[in-house]
């Protein structure tokens, strides 16, 4: 089962479908098209109500002409040790400056979600048990220290280690 978590909590009713072969959004659920299949729509119609999923092998970039039409950017993680995904984030957020929501699918650890959120990811679509159950009871890990600036910047100043303070 998938649930969809933000910082305030589960989400309800989340209308969002990754569209496959054998999965289709339904009447009243927003389909997630892979990068080309987005492109190809976006390129013959509006899809404003359409979100795009990025795989790691895509290239983010391609996206920056449609960010008015894009709805939802789904980041892919295959696996816990992909963090490509990580990159496709920092990108939209950091040098695209895309705005909308980003949103990482596939394994998402309880573990990463703090870094996730770092990178500019807001949403999250969880089936990991574990993950589940700690953040239903609110039990989110924190990061001590950061070793590099991101899309979001600690607000405790003293947790970058690279910074002296006096």
């Amino acid at each position: 089962m998938t649930k969809i978590w933000k910082e305030t909590g589960f989400v309800n009713d989340d209308p969002w479908v990754v569209e496959t072969e054998e999965t289709k959004a339904g009447s009243n659920e927003k389909a997630i098209l892979g990068l080309d299949a987005f492109i190809d729509a976006a390129s013959t119609g509006d899809a404003r109500e359409l979100g795009v999923l990025i795989a790691p092998a895509d290239d983010v970039r391609r996206l920056a002409p449609y960010f008015d039409r894009i709805a939802l950017v789904a980041v892919a993680f295959p696996a816990f040790n992909d963090g490509r995904a990580f990159s496709h984030a920092s990108l939209l957020r950091s040098q695209l400056r895309f705005e909308g929501e980003v949103r990482a699918v596939g394994d998402v650890l309880i573990d990463q979600i703090p870094l996730m959120l770092r990178c500019g990811i807001d949403s999250f679509a969880v089936t990991n048990a574990t993950a589940i159950k700690r953040l239903s009871e609110g039990r989110l890990p924190a990061i001590a220290n950061h070793y590099q600036p991101t899309a979001r910047p600690s607000s405790d100043a003293k947790s970058y280690s690279w910074r002296r303070v006096s």
